[in-house]
């Protein structure tokens, strides 16, 4: 057997294990707060947050989660918070596209944690960026009281969320809340502000106050269905717009509500019959390296991504460290933007290390951007980079100059920016590439993806020397021994936290995927940004 083929081999083999991993893990965490708990619902006659998800969505058709992995090994002093206690994500109801959002009252009743405040304003700001509607399936007991100071009172905490109920509602996006639980005190208010709002007699229950506060406030005695249940809203306050007797009803009645809406002006992307990749997908378990310092030919990749494995490149000899390309996804014209991890050499004879970003391929992707602006055609970033080049020889050659120009034409593109940091996602790359805070519509990873302002390798070094320096001053002396094992200690807490899991727990990505999904992801995130028209672009600060 050959050193190629050896090498796939051990890729392919490295890469599946990654791949069953992140399974094993979302196996788990679907079951929310465990299986007693899912029981005891299922005892009240409740369907789980899944479950409801699942009935909802049309019959044998795609869903894409979000945040699936938000707040995973968080939190665990207060027992964990799987999900974040909420799931929700992009599905189809009735034939169209909707962001669904479901509390899982298996995880602490459904309260709200700080990630969980964070999780709900990515699903608005998702159903906002692409005009979607959204549909509420909530059934919660407020906000986690111990993290109340972290979930409350700060301008992207809970109060952000009816903020954005009514800006929806001003920008004609549809809004269906369904209460198949509890819904107390400043969380009455996200059903209500939506536009329509049902209420599953028996065990939904809506009111300000429950009758514990109540009684403390006021000395009054009453029962929660007499104060807020499905009777007391629907015929004598007039709160909630339908009385339904139990969950499959109410979402059988949401599926018939969604089946009425209009659409919208569409933006006018373009899009074919699909047709599949000519090389096999599943290559790329054998082509992407179990080792990220390792180089590659980025191009095998993209050609097992996009349809009939035909990309056109963009400058093909110039700035060869980024690939630009346009090509189709599922059938979707797409422009590319891809970290090349060959190394190349350059006209001159020089030899540029791959997946570094230098002036020449900033500047092409600058152009390339604005290109694909001009044209009305969606980006695709993908994310194997370690950064910009550094040295003498790129500073003097402008390397910050060129590097604002690409960070500038990314900062104003105005199509919708899609990214998949499939490797390495390190420093002022990750900004240049459509980083998290380049407002991408989605951003994912692939399961053995690394975000960091370094590699671990250099970080822990420099860590170690101001760790010694610090010890120095102290008057404290190091043997070989304690540096060994400190910076054992220190790679192993910065690999921790540059992980892909470690990411995705806090919503710096919106999913971790298996590569095989790259597509599907792509193509859904397209199809939702479809129904927001683009806004012009302005190119004025870009200069070329």
């Amino acid at each position: 057997m050959s050193h190629q083929n050896l090498e796939f081999n051990k890729n392919e083999d490295h890469n599946k294990l990654l791949v069953s991993r992140l399974r094993q893990i979302m196996e788990k965490v679907a079951l929310g707060g465990g299986k007693i708990r899912i029981e005891k619902l299922h005892s009240q006659g409740k369907m789980t947050a899944r479950e409801r998800v699942n009935y909802l969505i049309d019959k044998d058709s795609e869903f894409l989660e979000i945040g699936a992995l938000a707040g995973y090994e968080m939190y665990e002093e207060h027992g964990g918070c799987p999900s974040g206690g909420v799931v929700g994500g992009i599905g189809y109801v009735s034939g169209r596209q909707c962001m669904i959002v479901a509390n899982d009252a298996t995880v602490k009743a459904g309260a709200w944690f700080p990630i969980t405040g964070k999780k709900n304003l990515r699903f608005q700001e998702i159903a906002m960026e692409n005009r979607i509607p959204i549909i509420y399936l909530v059934d919660s007991a407020g906000v986690y009281l111990p993290m109340q100071d972290e979930i409350f009172p700060d301008k992207e905490h809970f109060g952000r969320i009816f903020r954005n109920n009514a800006v929806m509602s001003a920008m004609g996006i549809p809004q269906i809340a369904a209460i198949m639980g509890s819904c107390v005190a400043g969380g009455a208010y996200l059903p209500i502000m939506s536009d329509e709002a049902l209420i599953v007699d028996g065990t939904g229950s809506i009111f300000l106050a429950g009758p514990y506060l109540v009684k403390a406030a006021i000395g009054e005695l009453v029962d929660q269905e007499t104060l807020g249940g499905a009777t007391t809203q629907c015929e004598i306050s007039g709160v909630t717009d339908y009385k339904m007797p139990d969950d499959k009803t109410c979402l059988n009645t949401i599926r018939k509500l969604v089946d009425k809406f209009g659409t919208f002006e569409k933006a006018g992307f373009d899009r074919i019959e699909p047709s599949l990749p000519k090389k096999p997908m599943d290559d790329i378990y054998g082509l992407f390296p179990s080792d990220m310092s390792k180089t590659y030919n980025s191009i095998e990749i993209l050609e097992r991504l996009v349809d009939d494995s035909e990309l056109i490149q963009y400058k093909e000899g110039y700035g060869k460290t980024i690939i630009c390309a346009y090509a189709r996804i599922d059938g979707w014209a797409v422009g590319i933007v891809a970290n090349n991890r060959q190394v190349v050499k350059t006209k001159k004879g020089e030899l540029q290390f791959g997946g570094v970003i230098y002036s020449d391929s900033a500047d092409k992707a600058a152009r390339f951007i604005m290109n694909c602006n001009q044209k009305k055609i969606p980006l695709i970033f993908m994310h194997d980079v370690t950064g910009f080049m550094v040295g003498t020889r790129s500073e003097h050659g402008g390397i910050i100059k060129d590097g604002a120009k690409m960070v500038a034409a990314v900062s104003n593109s105005t199509v919708p920016k899609f990214s998949i940091i499939m490797g390495n996602s390190n420093g002022a790359g990750n900004y240049a590439m459509c980083g998290k805070a380049y407002d991408p519509r989605l951003i994912v990873a692939w399961p053995g993806a690394k975000i960091a302002v370094m590699g671990g390798a250099q970080a822990a070094k420099v860590l170690l020397q101001i760790e010694k320096a610090s010890a120095q001053t102290k008057g404290l002396e190091f043997s070989a021994e304690d540096e060994a094992l400190l910076l054992k200690t220190i790679t192993e807490r910065y690999e921790k936290q540059t992980s892909s899991y470690y990411a995705a727990a806090r919503l710096w990505v919106d999913a971790i995927i298996d590569p095989m999904e790259t597509r599907k992801v792509i193509s859904m995130g397209i199809e939702a940004a479809n129904n927001a028209p683009v806004a012009k672009f302005n190119p004025g600060i870009i200069q070329t």
